[in-house]
């Protein structure tokens, strides 16, 4: 009943008293467009505050199942790192915001593939490697500084993770900061290979582009046929990333621990991730055939919709400051 109060005093007697103020100043039209103006700005700031309201609730329920379920078992996505300037793959209803990435047998059998992603990187690499840690990574390393994270599996092949000081990290899908020779298996730095990049391909250099996942940069009407990849030093092969592609699968061993620390754990959190990609939801199943509980933190849908034991539709940022003062506080 308070809050049909808190409605009817938004709605219905608030814009009367403006009306009994205003009336001689905003006389005739100029009344009424007046009164529709400041009705209009009730109604935003009303939702705005039952908004917060709601989701600090949220909040205080999600703090007080972690405090229940302690160990986490954290799965990110790319929704944690957007907020250090990395473009994600989706929108919120789950579907692609650009062209599909590049699959992992089209990067191998494909020479044009590799010059056209090679090229685009070389451009992306200038940001994205001077990507820096956010509020969203750093909130997280706390959560492991106060014992709470039995592991962090992380989508992202940014690195930023551990650049905030999170030591229990898996890369479940590499990290970009390194390159591998498909012959030889050779691991140069991404960065001494940008070097080498720049040096064979200096029109390329002065480009700009829009960002777009993952380092690549949305180069378009380019003719990356002249592009020149360098190959491999030692025995002449490919380079690729150091990550699993789409359509690459996750070496069985890094599976094989993921698992591992999900049977020590008490609880999964997911957090800025649609869980489209199975590599990452089938940990989310495992948990759920298991009566482990699954929360969520994520703006939009997901693949684990309709079980969670909560889930909180907002953004990373709005969630895991106040989350882990929350979590402080019944702790002390």
């Amino acid at each position: 009943m308070a809050h049909t109060g808190l409605c009817d005093c938004a709605w219905r007697n608030r814009p009367v008293a403006i009306s009994n103020r205003s009336a001689a100043k905003y006389p005739g039209s100029k009344k009424l467009k007046f009164l529709a103006v400041e009705y209009q700005s009730i109604r935003q700031n009303y939702f705005y505050q039952m908004k917060n309201f709601y989701r600090d609730t949220e909040i205080e329920q999600l703090a007080e199942l972690i405090s229940n379920y302690p160990r986490l078992f954290l799965i990110t996505g790319a929704g944690v790192s957007c907020a250090s300037g990395i473009p994600d793959y989706r929108n919120q209803r789950g579907e692609w915001k650009r062209r599909p990435p590049i699959m992992h047998q089209e990067f191998i059998q494909s020479e044009a593939t590799r010059k056209r992603y090679w090229a685009r990187s070389l451009v992306g690499w200038r940001w994205f490697g001077t990507a820096e840690p956010n509020c969203n990574h750093q909130a997280l390393r706390q959560l492991e500084e106060m014992g709470l994270v039995q592991r962090l599996v992380t989508q992202n092949v940014d690195g930023l993770h551990q650049r905030a000081g999170s030591k229990r990290v898996i890369d479940l899908h590499g990290c970009i900061d390194r390159i591998r020779c498909l012959t030889c298996r050779e691991e140069p730095l991404r960065v001494d290979f940008q070097h080498l990049l720049e040096q064979r391909n200096p029109e390329f250099v002065t480009l700009t582009a829009e960002r777009a996942p993952d380092g690549d940069a949305d180069l378009d009407d380019i003719d990356f046929s002249g592009f020149d990849v360098p190959t491999c030093s030692n025995c002449g092969g490919n380079y690729m990333p150091k990550v699993v592609f789409y359509g690459g699968s996750v070496p069985k061993q890094r599976i094989a621990e993921c698992y591992a620390d999900l049977a020590q754990s008490k609880a999964v959190l997911v957090i800025g991730s649609s869980l489209m990609v199975y590599s990452a939801y089938q940990f989310c199943r495992h948990a759920l055939n298991n009566q482990i509980p699954v929360l969520g933190v994520n703006r939009g849908k997901t693949r684990h919709d309709g079980h969670y034991w909560l889930k909180l539709e907002s953004g990373c940022e709005e969630v895991l400051d106040a989350l882990v003062t929350q979590l402080s506080q019944r702790m002390n």
